[in-house]
């Protein structure tokens, strides 16, 4: 049987902040991925990974104690 006890919390990742990164992506490895040459896939899929891991690795911004909340 396999046990997760290892796993202390787990996470949803938030698919708006990963829809973020990709468009903050170089434009480079946006249009990348789509390359003929396997070896400009993969580079670009590398860069894409590596700044979707920093955007969902990043602390949520704190909001400002001066800025106001509004109602919803």
């Amino acid at each position: 049987m396999f046990s997760l006890c290892s796993i202390v919390v787990m996470e949803r990742i938030d698919t708006s902040a990963v829809a973020h990164a990709i468009l903050d992506a170089p434009g480079w490895a946006r249009v990348g991925i789509t390359a003929p040459s396997s070896c400009l896939r993969e580079d670009a899929a590398l860069e894409l990974a590596r700044v979707i891991a920093d955007a969902v690795d990043a602390p949520a911004p704190v909001p400002s104690p001066e800025q106001s909340s509004l109602p919803l």
